[in-house]
């Protein structure tokens, strides 16, 4: 019997399509492709000593002890998990590392037991090198750069367009120190195949926020990061009881509701406390022990308010953080790159209509160039 095949092409990442992972689970933690779920040929011992044996007797014996462990009753389950999830996703396909023999037994086992479901060609490694080869692409594209300081809400600009890449969404990190994500942050491989996937939707002009290369725990990749450093920047201006505004909703709102929604009330909030606490108190070299000390006092009395309802309180120590931190940090940031120019300097609503015809005019020029002379 034939077993189908399907091409390492991209639309079949945009189609949202459920991908089986065969790949035992170190290999999934390591990074997986969008969509995919892990239901491992070979658990990790098992494919640690199948690798041994390939390496010391060859393919043929490698082939035979993974019969030997994989069989009866562990085979049947496997067997099992991969048609439960094919029954509830009829379109399914498979993978492994490279296309190969673990994604081909897989689709075996599934043919005897009557479904025929098809893996791609080249596996995991094929349809990565595809994902990372749309984002070096996406460096030739159009981009504009959103500066401006902290709590001017240039994440929720990047989100009202259509355009907007969101690479703090992509790493699951606001870029600050207070910006960690309650659940844990992807691999550096999933924040590139989350990045390549939203480019699929964005073959045109990109707006995205002025970042660093290293947003927490994810690097974005150098092609891209070079195209960022010459893009064309606009920058947001917003006075300061505005931005604490912004700052308590992003920092304390939405921080507490994930962590309530994941951990419940009692847990969430003594997790939420022991994070912005933490954040806090990663500041210490830059801060000084005496102003960390002030910030710290302030910032248990505000947790104290909090409890009796009264979310304002954070203002009391937020806004020395931005005044005395973060914004001398930024106009710092400034001062040393003198030669960088901004298109556009004003409020959210003025750069968000700047933003806009920008794009357009962007969409403009790109369809103009592929018009025949």
């Amino acid at each position: 019997m034939s077993l189908p095949l399907v091409e390492p092409e991209l639309e079949l990442l945009g189609q949202g399509r459920v991908l089986i992972d065969v790949r035992a689970p170190v290999e999934f933690a390591q990074g997986a492709l969008p969509g995919a779920v892990n239901l491992p040929l070979m658990d990790d011992e098992e494919r640690h000593l199948v690798g041994i044996e390939y390496k010391e007797r060859g393919q043929d014996a490698a082939i035979a002890l993974g019969e030997r462990l994989v069989r009866g009753g562990l085979k049947a389950a496997r067997v099992a998990a991969w048609r439960r999830l094919v029954e509830a996703h009829p379109d399914a396909i498979i993978y492994c590392f490279r296309g190969g023999l673990r994604s081909r037994t897989a689709q075996q086992w599934l043919a005897d037991a009557g479904i025929t479901r098809p893996r791609i060609r080249g596996g995991w490694k094929a349809m990565r090198q595809a994902l990372c080869a749309r984002i070096d692409a996406a460096a030739e594209q159009p981009q504009l750069v959103v500066g401006g300081l902290t709590g001017c809400a240039k994440t929720s600009l990047i989100l009202a367009l259509e355009e907007g890449l969101d690479l703090e969404g992509c790493a699951r990190h606001k870029g600050s120190a207070f910006g960690r994500h309650p659940l844990p942050a992807p691999s550096q491989i999933d924040f590139e195949h989350a990045m390549g996937l939203r480019l699929l939707d964005l073959p045109g002009p990109l707006v995205l926020e002025d970042e660093s290369r290293r947003i927490g725990t994810a690097n974005i990749p150098l092609t891209f990061w070079e195209g960022m450093v010459q893009a064309p920047r606009i920058r947001i201006e917003m006075p300061l009881d505005w931005r604490l505004e912004q700052i308590r909703k992003d920092y304390i709102d939405d921080l507490w509701e994930v962590h309530r929604r994941q951990f419940g009330d009692w847990l969430g909030w003594a997790l939420m406390r022991k994070q912005l606490a933490a954040a806090l108190g990663r500041l210490r070299k830059r801060l000084g022990q005496a102003r960390l000390a002030r910030l710290q006092r302030l910032q248990a009395l505000a947790f104290r308010e909090h409890e009796r309802g009264n979310t304002s309180a954070h203002e009391a120590w937020l806004a020395p953080l931005l005044t005395e931190y973060y914004d001398p940090l930024y106009r710092h940031q400034l001062e040393k790159h003198p030669e960088r120019h901004f298109l556009h300097v004003g409020d959210w609503e003025s750069c968000l209509a700047f933003a806009r015809e920008w794009t357009a005019e962007a969409r403009k020029a790109g369809r103009r160039a592929h018009e025949p002379a």
